[in-house]
């Protein structure tokens, strides 16, 4: 239970008591600042406290904006406040300092704001909030709340402003409405994605069956998984019901949905004698760097000095063409597309042609998306600031190797930019991989001199134009070295336990995204350590390849064993984190729908 602190009695005829209880507030009065800070001492310490002025005429769902989103320390709207437990010690402060009269909620948020407390203040749109200061005004209010209807702005309001064309138009039209049924019956937003992570799994086997019926009753099922998954956000943002947990599990179980489908399609591939495995490993590679790219960008740019460039402007010109915003999402097949694509083609053509089009897809996408990022970085004038320096290099995902040699380097003067060295680093060691055999000793070598290079590129900031492409240069090199090396082989299940081991890093590499985005930076250093790093584990794989290249599937049990060591730790350490107090209570939104 929550308290709210009404700071006089009602008006005459006004609901605001019964409308603070509906949203699970015990109603206390308080005169005055005084009284209002001698209740607020009464209540419990960890609870959430709202301080109300009586006079407040406004819509439920502005209340509900400003008073129950957990994702904020303190929020408000005109006439109302609330503030979190880590809020309270500042709200004790600014109500003994506040005036005896006017409008105390508003006197309280403008402390709070002095006092370093982030006060939240939601946009209401077309939904009213306000203190009438007379008979006449109060009037005006309460027709302006007539004359919008409440319930329909809530349900606009759960849909994504950005979503991708076909989330938009074939699925948030009536996903919402589902919303809207989960909440009134009590569902959680964590329970819808839990089930629509079950019905992609199910799907998922209906596809390794091999079967045509097996293949259409897949792609129907993974497009209710995708209502589903529509649906919790909706859920999350109708009811206003965001958690740490649930913006956990709404960022990784979508990779988990989607890589488990790729491996249902190539068991299913299997089953009839076609082995794409290569395949979908290529599609997740691809899939995974794009998003790193993404991720890079934003990061280093975010919050950088003088963020403008033509292309930016030109950007926002496009976008001012209505159409073009719906094209140029479409074209980077974000995930609403790209899961009615998959769906479509699994239940009317073959795995081989479903992975095909992803990698074509996807590459289109990856290159698209990175040329444009990269002409807004050379044409932009910014400053990067150490915050997102630091955000890069923990994207960047460096091991003990790379750092010691980062270290050395830095007491004798870094040898060049690191996107630079980074591109060297990468292309040397892909190069190596594809011109020599399998087994080849001169790999290892190949992948030593990537180690040092790698260990050269963050040696310094990665303050330059462009250092933002070194995460996605090292997911590349780490990612495809792995896919080459098994694919050349020759081993039985060496593909299969390289998907493995591709998973269980980018699991890892998306879970450090989530967690920068969140505020608390990367994973603790001991998680890179065990796990080596991107440079140790490339360095490992090229050494078990060169080291059993003759010995049947012993490269293929060395995989496994390395993905299932990487995926136990990293899992472990990832749910101990997001099930803390330590972790970020905000919801994710996910990639664009």
């Amino acid at each position: 239970m929550s308290t709210a602190i009404l700071t006089g009695p009602p008006a005459p005829g006004s609901s605001l008591d019964g409308d603070l209880r509906s949203l699970g507030f015990d109603v206390k009065a308080a005169s005055g600042a005084d009284e209002a800070a001698a209740v607020l001492a009464t209540v419990p310490a960890g609870e959430r406290v709202a301080l109300v002025d009586p006079r407040f005429v406004g819509h439920l769902h502005a209340l509900r904006l400003a008073l129950t989103d957990p994702r904020f320390p303190a929020a408000a709207v005109p006439g109302a406040l609330t503030a979190q437990s880590g809020a309270r010690p500042a709200l004790a402060r600014a109500l003994k300092d506040a005036p005896a009269t006017g409008d105390l909620p508003g006197t309280v948020a403008d402390a709070l704001d002095a006092d370093g407390v982030a006060v939240h203040r939601p946009q209401l749109g077309t939904l009213v909030a306000t203190v009438p200061a007379d008979p006449e005004t109060r009037h005006e209010a309460r027709a302006a709340v007539d004359a919008v209807d409440d319930e329909a702005v809530r349900l606009r309001s759960a849909v994504k402003a950005h979503d991708g064309f076909f989330t938009t138009f074939f699925i948030s039209p009536y996903s919402r409405y589902i919303a809207r049924w989960c909440a009134r019956r009590g569902l959680t937003p964590n329970q819808v994605t839990t089930a629509s992570l079950l019905t992609a799994l199910i799907a998922a086997g209906c596809a390794a069956t091999g079967e045509r019926g097996g293949y259409i009753a897949a792609g129907v099922l993974l497009l209710v998984s995708f209502v589903l998954d529509c649906t919790d956000g909706q859920l999350a943002r109708y009811a206003l019901k965001y958690s740490t947990m649930g913006a956990w599990l709404d960022a990784t179980f979508d990779r988990a949905k989607e890589y488990a489908f790729y491996a249902g399609l190539a068991l299913g591939a299997a089953r009839n004698g076609d082995d794409v495995w290569a395949l979908a490993l290529g599609a997740m590679v691809l899939m995974t760097c794009r998003h790193v790219v993404d991720f890079s960008f934003n990061e280093a740019n975010h919050d950088a000095t003088a963020n403008t460039s033509p292309t930016a402007a030109l950007s926002d010109r496009l976008d001012s063409l209505g159409w073009t915003v719906w094209a140029r999402r479409m074209i980077i097949l974000p995930i609403g597309e790209r899961w009615a694509m998959i769906a479509v083609l699994t239940a009317v053509t073959s795995p081989r042609i479903v992975f095909w089009a992803l990698i074509i897809g996807c590459a289109f996408g990856a290159c698209y998306t990175t040329a444009g990022r990269v002409l807004r970085s050379l044409t932009r004038k910014a400053k990067r600031t150490d915050r997102a320096a630091q955000a890069l290099a923990d994207l960047a995902d460096s091991g003990p190797l790379a750092g010691g040699i980062a270290r050395s380097l830095r007491r004798t003067g870094p040898l060049g930019p690191g996107v630079v060295l980074a591109a060297i680093a990468t292309g040397a060691l892909l190069t190596g991989v594809l011109a020599r055999p399998f087994g080849d000793r001169q790999t290892v070598v190949v992948a030593v001199l990537y180690v040092v290079l790698a260990g050269a590129a963050v040696a310094r900031p990665l303050k330059g134009s462009l250092d933002w492409l070194v995460p996605p240069l090292f997911r590349a090199a780490e990612y495809t070295t792995v896919l080459v090396l098994a694919a050349r082989s020759d081993a039985p299940g060496a593909l299969p336990a390289a998907f493995g081991l591709v998973a269980a890093v980018a699991y890892h590499h998306y879970d450090t995204v989530y967690r920068i985005r969140g505020g608390t930076g990367a994973p603790p250093a001991w998680l890179v350590r065990v796990t080596g790093g991107h440079e140790g584990r490339t360095l490992l794989v090229a050494v078990l390849a060169a080291l059993l290249a003759d010995r049947g599937d012993d490269f293929t049990l060395a995989l496994t064993a390395l993905a299932a060591a990487v995926a136990l730790v990293v899992l472990v350490e990832s749910i101990r984190f997001w099930v803390s107090s330590g972790a970020p209570a905000v919801h994710d939104e996910g990639e664009t729908a």
